[in-house]
């Protein structure tokens, strides 16, 4: 996911977005434990892609707050 794709959407949907990655985040979670996770990166890459939804959304409310 590029930032620069995020920065194009609405905090609307980036919060749709932001749930999306945190229920992905706990099935993977939930498969590693069970010893199911076959592919160990896609948890850091979903980690990463939330965190990145996570700043955007930020930087979007503190230029609302700056501009009112």
């Amino acid at each position: 996911m590029d930032a620069n794709e995020l920065r194009d959407k609405t905090p609307d949907q980036l919060r749709d977005e932001l749930a999306a990655l945190k229920k992905e985040a706990f099935n993977l979670r939930f498969q590693q434990a069970t010893g199911q996770l076959e592919n160990t990166a896609r948890m850091r890459s979903v980690k990463r892609d939330a965190a990145r939804v996570k700043t955007i959304l930020n930087e979007k409310a503190a230029a609302a707050a700056a501009e009112a």
